[in-house]
């Protein structure tokens, strides 16, 4: 087997998932209308003209407390207040198609931040991602590459944005749930949603479906038989473990590797944190896909074992590689660097298939989709927790993102051969949760 990956990675003609457009027009007509209702909802309720530009300087009252503690230690820590400043500089009219960059500092970004994650719920105009929008540019510069690497400010991060699935998870999100244009239940949403009512679990004679929050409606789960395992006895047989689009198949995966070149090699040490397993995979195999806007996001187990181990990892948030410089994709470019850096769950799974043995589930979340959470039954006191193919093992919140199944070396795998037709951001295709997958050969 090759080292070399099974995928066409630098083809980006689209934004995997749908979860930003590709048109840079339409995310800045977007930007424009957010940062000129910021303006006058300040500009109102503190009786001054608020101009959202370059020379702004957010006042402390303005901010949430957490964006606020934030900005805070951005302000009080000079080597990462430089970074901060210098990856939106470092954006100018030159280098974007779009004209002058319309976020011009940290203080800007904060405070649109703080807007949003206190009254913003993702509405069905494939801007899911209002944050990643509004660091669109500044994500892919050399000092925004520094900045969101910084392990203090992710914690921060962190923090912000579990404020925001605060909200996501309150009835005051409800409000884009709706059949109004822009509505999660509008004609256009329901166009890439055919038989939603038929497949999900949902109550159309209810208010907003019956449910009771925009992250309620993004962890739906299916009816009962709408996702049929496939062959449920044959323990060769390994199924899809998220509804998901085949991004990246690399055999020969390497203990540690240079994960943030332009091949983006997968590095076993990094994905899973030095976790004792880790010498296990070195040699084997890693397959990723990628969750689109409309999926279902939770994740169901491939094989029929035991759950040894399942843990979060804490990681990145922002970060993105540089490898194609100042990118305007940003993470999309970056699929395979996002999963040595961002945060992530592991869910080792002893194989009741000798042939597969130990395997792995990585789940990464993606700049605002970050939330991976792990099924508590999993993790138990009283040993290692039986799981059949097909069972729900956890779930991606406010969004999905992507993930990646991890094989020893001498696991002797044959891919359905839509599987690997559809490898490449190009050629993905949105696969069904628990269809087949691969076979062990033996």
């Amino acid at each position: 087997m090759s080292r070399e990956p099974v995928d066409k990675r630098h083809e980006y003609p689209i934004r995997i998932g749908n979860w930003l457009p590709d048109d840079q027009e339409s995310i800045k007509k977007w930007l424009d209308d957010l940062i000129k209702e910021v303006e006058e909802k300040y500009s109102a309720e503190k009786g001054c003209s608020v101009k959202l530009d370059g020379k702004f300087m957010v006042p402390r009252d303005w901010l949430d407390p957490l964006v606020q503690e934030f900005k805070d230690f951005v302000d009080n820590d000079a080597t990462i207040r430089m970074p901060y400043t210098k990856m939106f500089t470092e954006v100018t009219e030159k280098e974007t198609p779009i004209g002058t960059p319309q976020v011009q500092s940290y203080h800007v970004m904060f405070l649109l931040v703080s807007f949003i994650i206190n009254n913003w719920a993702p509405r069905y105009t494939l801007f899911l991602l209002p944050i990643n929008a509004i660091l669109n540019w500044s994500i892919g510069t050399a000092d925004g590459y520094l900045a969101f690497l910084n392990k203090s400010a992710n914690e921060y991060w962190m923090k912000v944005l579990n404020k925001w699935g605060v909200f996501l998870k309150s009835p005051l999100s409800c409000y884009v749930l709706n059949d109004e244009p822009g509505g999660w239940f509008s004609e256009s949403a329901m166009a890439n949603m055919p038989d939603f009512e038929k497949e999900f679990i949902c109550d159309p004679t209810a208010p907003h479906y019956g449910f009771t929050s925009w992250d309620d409606f993004f962890t739906r789960k299916f009816r009962d038989g709408v996702r049929p395992v496939a062959s449920p006895d044959d323990k060769n047989v390994i199924t899809n473990a998220c509804e998901s689009g085949a991004l990246f198949l690399q055999y020969e995966v390497k203990l540690t590797d240079d994960f943030w070149v332009k091949d983006q090699w997968y590095s076993l040490r990094d994905m899973l944190n030095d976790d004792p397993y880790t010498s296990q995979f070195v040699g084997g195999i890693v397959y990723q896909a990628s969750l689109y806007l409309q999926n279902y996001h939770r994740w169901h187990s491939p094989v029929d074992g035991k759950v040894v181990k399942a843990y979060n990892i804490p990681g990145t948030y922002y970060s993105a590689s540089l490898n194609d410089g100042k990118d305007t994709r940003a993470p999309d470019n970056s699929q395979g660097y996002l999963c040595n850096v961002a945060t992530r769950a592991a869910i080792f799974i002893e194989a009741d298939n000798p042939s597969i043995g130990l395997m792995c589930l990585l789940a990464v979340g993606l700049v605002e989709v970050s939330t991976c959470e792990i099924n508590p039954n999993l993790v138990s006191k009283d040993g290692p927790k039986t799981v059949k193919k097909g069972d729900e093992i956890g779930s991606f919140h406010f969004g999905g993102s992507t993930h990646c199944l991890i094989f020893r070396p001498g696991v002797n795998l044959q891919f359905e051969q839509t599987v690997l037709d559809s490898i490449g951001i190009l050629h993905a295709k949105n696969m069904k949760l628990n269809s087949k997958l691969a076979t062990v050969i033996r």
